[in-house]
């Protein structure tokens, strides 16, 4: 199914390319052809989005249940659906949100990490990188409406927003838990909170492990604002409207010289950081540590 993603979108993208350059000016590739209506609806399997050209905000929903997990079917999805807005003239801002109930994201899909060859873990990985480079190096707006619990990848996906507003709810928590599994999260990923939270509390988190709160993650600023749980789209849309206020020249430019560094790190060592990943995840400790959390989760479940 991924494979299938991946090849159906270079397909897609080169095919736009080489026919829309051909009516546009100095070369630069033309907005996609929904642009044209007002808005625009397109549901996969996992994520739907709702582009309004009006205003320029596309909505993401997340729709993987039962609780959004970033599986390699999910990542692909993600990766195309963020590429073909950034390449959409008319969208200046995306927010990320879900369908799902009580839970944004639980983050990685352990069974994509659990028993599965070495060539699977690194395309899994590769997944994640490019979820993260698309995300975090976007030269939209980007605001996670996190309208659930959010653990683990899933906090990588909100901290990669521009802002983030939480739902009111302290049964609610968000953080990068990995080492509670026996994971280690990779530089990205330290790399990405220490630029949220600083340095100490990235210390503490990623050796703790720890769960923040709704209201604790606002406190040590992993999230900017909570709102009620029914008012999170809304004031989330609203709050786009201000960032859009601001000339996207001069936003783009100072996002990039802010994030540049941390992406530039990363892309310059995408293999190394994989065949980390890949010989770290299966070691038999690791696979061991996996397969305890998935039969507590079993029994939970029964």
């Amino acid at each position: 199914m991924a494979t299938a993603l991946r090849q159906s979108a270079k397909l897609t993208f080169s095919g736009l390319w080489t026919s829309f350059s051909l009516h546009c000016r100095n070369g630069r590739a033309c907005a996609l052809p929904y642009v044209h209506s007002q808005r625009y609806s397109s549901t996969s399997p996992k994520i739907k989005v709702d582009l309004d050209s009006s205003t320029g905000i596309a909505v993401m929903k997340f729709q993987s249940p039962p609780v959004n997990s970033l599986s390699l079917d999910f990542l692909t999805e993600f990766a195309i659906s963020m590429e073909k807005l950034e390449m959409d003239k008319s969208c200046r801002g995306v927010i990320l949100t879900s369908a799902q109930h009580k839970v944004f994201s639980a983050g990685l899909d352990i069974m994509e990490m659990y028993g599965k060859s070495p060539e699977h873990a690194g395309e899994f990985w590769r997944a994640v990188q490019e979820m993260w480079l698309k995300l975090y190096g976007s030269t939209m707006v980007t605001i996670a409406a996190i309208n659930g619990s959010s653990p683990a990848g899933g906090c990588l996906m909100s901290m990669s927003c521009d802002y983030r507003i939480m739902a009111d709810n302290p049964r609610y928590s968000i953080g990068l838990n990995e080492t509670l599994l026996g994971i280690v999260a990779p530089f990205w990923f330290k790399d990405t909170m220490v630029n949220t939270v600083g340095h100490r509390e990235t210390e503490k988190a990623l050796q703790l492990g720890l769960l923040y709160s709704a209201p604790d993650a606002l406190k040590v600023g992993l999230v900017d604002q909570l709102v009620p749980e029914e008012s999170v789209l809304s004031t989330a849309t609203e709050t786009m409207t201000k960032w859009l206020a601001i000339p996207d020249h001069a936003r783009q430019i100072s996002k990039s010289i802010m994030r540049k560094p941390t992406i530039d790190k990363l892309a310059s060592s995408r293999e190394t950081d994989i065949k980390y990943f890949v010989n770290f995840i299966t070691k038999d400790s690791i696979q061991k540590s996996l397969g305890m959390y998935l039969t507590m989760l079993k029994k939970r479940k029964a």
